[in-house]
């Protein structure tokens, strides 16, 4: 039995409680992801004076073959995207700037150092969001950049993130896709504070002044990203969830939320639905925390299930903006992205081929034996037949044989770098 009649037999089990399968697939066609560079080089970047990483991240490992520079970057892009279904979004960091070997400090960084990142994604029908890189520089080696006591630390800072908002600008305009730019801050302590408010009072006020900048919300839209710790700030974070999230409401722009950035027993799921009750659109990074904010390799698990399910379960495929985020130096760069994104993507194949009214029904009417029952028998559905032939149909490796694209790849071009 082929593919498409092994899909053909399985999407009957489906119908059978109102799915429209091919109506599904071609929804999920039109979800796109936001892929993230910094998996394809361990977070390196390509400044000319090359920064040790700091601000609480750790990229552990020394597979070999990871990208040098922007030509070989796009080129594993290509690879990755070539086996993962769907037409997607690329994410950057400020560091991925392309200056030609000249020293250009970020706060002086300008649309012009991204063409070939522009060119590369026009050729390709990609979209780009984009970060400014507040982390691993010598303005914030002592762990404080936006919230820094230094004005002239603060004031390096301000200008580097109203730089990138104009990036954003500069992408949405050229691609004809909005933008996402987020910032995110390693800034916190070690240990106990003796102010928490200072510091904040004084985020507030370079937020303030960054997003006091015009930009065209038509290209590009803002958002905040909040931590509950980091490796150096164990002790208490400025950039709070409750601070974000309340920093967000007031001023109009997106709250995002890092699956890694929540203390162990807190789940970003279970918060989805609340933020979506009182903002337009919110913003994720899809990470797997492995004990603390260890960015590894989205998996299968119960949790990017979950969290797939409370989007589809609430209309929201068009509200939440999907971006990943993980970088595991450890194993094949290429097969990272390929696993990441495909299991990003199945999870949600995997909440729309859920009953989510009948089983919402059956909660609502207290009718909880049937409601465990079919959460459960669901399980076993033939979702992998479904997943198979979305992929076929799509042009990328079914099942385990984009493996064998990964292996070619690495013997034909990561194996001659050194």
């Amino acid at each position: 039995m082929n593919i498409k009649e092994k899909y053909e037999m399985s999407k009957k089990e489906y119908e059978k409680w109102g799915l429209d399968v091919d109506k599904i697939l071609e929804e999920l066609s039109r979800v796109k992801i936001s892929i993230h560079c910094w998996q394809g080089d361990d977070v390196t970047g390509f400044e000319k004076t090359q920064n040790a990483l700091s601000g609480g991240i750790a990229a552990t490992g020394n597979y070999p073959g990871k990208a040098r520079n922007g030509e070989e970057l796009r080129k594993d892009l290509d690879k990755a995207l070539s086996l993962i279904p769907g037409k997607h979004k690329v994410n950057l960091h400020a560091i991925y700037a392309e200056t030609d070997g000249e020293v250009v400090e970020r706060d002086q960084l300008k649309p012009e150092h991204f063409k070939k990142w522009v060119d590369w994604a026009k050729k390709n029908g990609l979209g780009l969001d984009f970060n400014p890189t507040i982390f691993s520089h010598p303005k914030a080696a002592d762990g404080l950049t936006l919230s820094s006591p230094n004005k002239e630390i603060r004031d390096f800072w301000i200008r580097h993130c109203m730089a990138s908002r104009s990036i954003g600008e500069y992408f949405g305009r050229e691609l004809g896709q909005t933008c996402l730019t987020n910032i995110w801050i390693p800034d916190g302590y070690k240990d106990v504070p003796s102010d928490r408010m200072g510091p904040r009072k004084r985020l507030k006020e370079s937020l303030d002044e960054i997003f006091s900048q015009k930009i065209d919300k038509k290209y590009n839209l803002d958002c905040v990203e909040s931590k509950v710790f980091g490796l150096g700030a164990e002790a208490y974070t400025v950039g709070s969830s409750e601070f974000y999230i309340s920093y967000a409401a007031r001023n109009n722009i997106m709250s995002l939320m890092d699956t890694g950035h929540y203390h162990p027993t807190e789940v970003v799921s279970d918060k989805l639905s609340a933020m979506l009750l009182f903002n337009d659109k919110v913003a994720l990074h899809v990470s797997r925390p492995v004990r603390w904010d260890s960015d590894h390799v989205i998996l299968f698990d119960d949790e990017i299930k979950e969290l797939s399910k409370e989007i589809v379960r609430n209309n929201a495929l068009g509200r939440v903006i999907i971006g990943l985020d993980f970088f595991d130096a450890s194993i094949n760069r290429i097969a990272a992205w390929t696993i990441g994104s495909r299991n990003m993507i199945k999870s949600l194949l995997s909440a729309m081929l859920t009953p989510n009214d009948k089983l919402k029904e059956l909660q609502d009417t207290g009718n909880f034996t049937e409601r465990l029952a079919l959460m459960e028998e669901f399980k076993t559905y033939p979702m992998g037949d479904i997943w198979n032939y979305y992929c076929e149909k799509n042009n990328v490796p079914v099942a385990e044989k984009w493996l064998d694209n990964v292996k070619d790849y690495e013997r034909t071009e990561l194996s001659k770098r050194s």
